[in-house]
């Protein structure tokens, strides 16, 4: 083997191992979530579901105290996160703080329609070919406990629990067979719909967003678990509840289109930043599709939960 060759697989072995030293396949399995303390919006690691918390901004006072910056810097913040829960320090009792969305300041909230076989089903409606993307705005989040406040310009308000995708690195046509390495792991995301504004004939010229976008219309939260911390993100059994009445009740095993895909079909079109969330699409027992239909009221209590992961549990007033 001459020099030139040794030099080239001595790159090309050099450029694999960064790209496993960057990887979020090598992210520690961790349950992350911002909460306030004292008037303070911090970002910590939840011990176990519904535990304590680990206070990340008494570790180094160089982390980020959002979970947007937090994520952008990578693997760094993420061992440094590892480091406090392994030392059993700077734990605070979750009755002291307040649990707030994960991330409030995404660059993009992206939605995929249709993404459930037997949600398709319950409409009469062929399985999408392609995802079908549409948006919501950061403005629409709120926290997993807060008020959702009943917009005057709507009759029709009605439920949607999704699996959400939360990116971890910038991506831009991705091959399916890599996407899953763009993320960082996954959140519950109430999808609060007015449907006389998305789906009724002659409203905004046919087009969705004014009914999936207005303000208080993703919950989200608790937690983002690292994608490690779950085995199979796409056999995770799901639920919605309305005043504690069963609506929706099925599992992530019925996505058409599942995370790499939706991943590697997204950035084909645009890129993908750290933080970035995509909502996965809602199963069947959606209000509008009842028989006859039902839609939420105010004073109705909507709890969003998913396995591993937790539940957002909203009052509409």
């Amino acid at each position: 083997m001459n020099k030139a060759e040794m030099f080239r697989r001595g790159v090309t072995a050099g450029v694999e191992v960064l790209k496993r030293c960057y990887s979020t396949t090598n992210t520690p399995a961790m349950r992350l979530l911002q909460f306030l303390r004292d008037g303070k919006s911090l970002v910590g690691v939840e011990t176990a579901p519904g535990g304590d918390i680990v206070d990340l901004s008494q570790v180094k006072p160089a982390l980020p105290t959002d979970m947007r910056s937090f994520i952008e810097g990578g693997q760094a913040n993420i061992q440094a996160a590892k480091s406090a829960v392994d030392s059993g320090q700077y734990k605070v009792p979750r009755s002291e703080v307040k649990v707030i969305a994960p991330i409030y300041n995404p660059d993009k909230v992206l939605c995929i329609g249709m993404n459930y076989k037997d949600h398709c089903e319950e409409q009469n409606a062929p399985v999408p070919v392609e995802p079908v993307i549409f948006n919501k705005f950061p403005s629409c989040i709120i926290g997993p406990t807060d008020d959702i406040h009943f917009p005057e310009e709507t009759q029709k308000l009605d439920w949607e629990v999704e699996l959400t995708i939360v990116i971890g690195k910038e991506a831009k046509r991705v091959p399916e067979s890599e996407g899953m390495n763009y993320i960082y792991g996954y959140t519950v995301a109430h999808d609060v719909s007015a449907r006389d504004w998305q789906i009724e004939a002659g409203r905004n010229g046919g087009q969705w967003v004014i009914g999936k976008a207005m303000d208080d219309f993703c919950p989200l939260g608790p937690v983002i678990v690292t994608r490690n911390e779950i085995n199979d993100p796409h056999n995770l059994a799901l639920q919605c509840l309305v005043n504690g009445v069963v609506k929706q009740d099925s599992n992530t095993n019925q996505l058409v289109h599942k995370s790499a895909a939706i991943v590697s079909f997204i950035t084909r079109f645009m890129t993908l930043k750290p933080g970035d969330l995509i909502l996965t699409g809602t199963p069947p027992g959606v209000g509008v599709f009842r028989k006859p239909p039902e839609f939420l009221k105010k004073g109705d209590v909507v709890e969003c939960k998913i396995e591993g992961i937790g539940s957002v549990i909203n009052k509409v007033i």
